[in-house]
């Protein structure tokens, strides 16, 4: 089974994917839109659960489905019986990684997992995608993103410090896991060429959590120190927040001392230059309330527009919040080539956030439809 249509950077690698939902099938479409030729096997009867997850939106699929499983093969195999399990082995064969994000110890009950194939299939690289990691007490507990969200402290380090607990609005771990797996196979297929042995790569969510957190993990961990929460803001610099003008909010960035003084010329209060209470970083953190309260005052005398030009002008970063709508309007965004048209289909998706030589990957094709790719006896 191949696909010789195929081009793209990475065109001489074939991934198998027994991906569910989200973190696999994101790493298998990092794969696909790299160019490598990506098999996903579903199960015969509904497929991948991320199809359904949702209204229907390209045949019966949804959305979410065509997000994460563009530019794939479907072959269904059914996994409990021996020759689905035959034919994995033999696809196995032909493939350089498999990648999985099946429920903790399925593959070890179906002899697929990474110590038994790689044992078997010397050159593979076997990627396994786990929800609390593959060593420890909870090895085997299953998870979704907003629980892992939960359990590594990240939904307790966002918004603001009288808000509750606030799960992140975008999938961090799911998608940052597949993200890892597949840096990780790709430094596996490097060590390869010296070796000539594959291996395996272990992630999971709740790594990829506390790596995301590791900042105020090892703060806490080194100074004691428990994290604030600053909404839009930053516990090490002031002002690095969002602000109300007259008319919408927008954030400033003040990373350094410097901007400081720009940021006061561009605002006309020359006065805070020379306040003791403000004349270094660590002055205006020990004084930041006092500080964001006049910056409230003043910027909302203005227009947000006006705001950020005065900025601009004199090099304090600085930017609109924007809602999704606005955001993809900007001709920034529109320049960048990021929101492709898929072939052969009037829906558009979001590309991979890469390019080479200048080069962007561009999306090959929609997602297969359930089984489109098994092979018919």
């Amino acid at each position: 089974m191949t696909n010789p249509s195929r081009g793209g950077i990475l065109s001489n690698l074939r991934v198998i994917e027994l991906g569910q939902v989200l973190a696999g099938p994101f790493a298998g479409a990092v794969f696909a839109d790299l160019g490598a030729d990506v098999i996903k096997i579903e199960r015969p009867e509904g497929g991948d659960d991320g199809r359904r997850m949702g209204v229907p939106f390209h045949g019966d699929d949804s959305l979410i489905f065509q997000v994460f499983n563009r530019g794939k093969q479907s072959l269904t195999l059914d996994l409990t019986t021996p020759e689905g399990l035959a034919a994995l082995e033999d696809l196995v064969s032909t493939a350089d990684v498999m990648l999985h994000n099946l429920r903790p110890g399925v593959a070890e009950k179906l002899g697929i997992d990474g110590k038994s194939l790689t044992a078997r299939h010397p050159r593979l690289i076997y990627c396994e995608l786990g929800a609390f990691g593959h060593i420890g007490p909870e090895r085997l507990r299953p998870a979704y993103e907003p629980l892992i969200q939960a359990y590594s402290g990240l939904s307790s380090i966002n918004g603001g410090q009288d808000d509750p607990p606030i799960r992140m609005g975008a999938s961090l771990c799911d998608q940052g896991t597949g993200m890892w797996a597949v840096i990780g196979a790709l430094s596996l297929i490097e060590r390869r060429h010296t070796t000539g042995k594959g291996g395996i790569v272990n992630v999971s969510l709740l790594e990829t959590g506390l790596v995301w957190a590791a900042a105020k993990l090892d703060a806490y961990m080194n100074q004691g120190q428990e994290p604030q929460r600053h909404r839009s803001g930053h516990p090490d610099f002031v002002p690095y927040e969002a602000f109300d003008a007259a008319d919408g909010p927008f954030i400033i960035c003040v990373g350094n001392d410097r901007l400081f003084v720009k940021l006061c010329a561009a605002l006309d209060t020359p006065a805070w230059v020379t306040d003791p209470r403000y004349l270094t970083n660590r002055d205006r953190l020990a004084n930041r309330q006092s500080l964001v309260d006049a910056l409230n005052a003043r910027l909302g005398s203005g227009t947000r527009d006006y705001w950020i030009g005065k900025l601009e002008a004199v090099g304090v970063p600085c930017a609109p919040i924007h809602t999704i709508a606005e955001a993809i309007a900007t001709p920034q965004v529109q320049a960048l080539g990021l929101i492709q048209t898929v072939p052969g289909e009037a829906f558009t998706l979001t590309g991979l956030p890469i390019s080479f030589d200048g080069v962007r990957p561009a999306l090959t094709s929609a997602a297969p439809k359930l089984g489109a790719n098994t092979l018919k006896s």
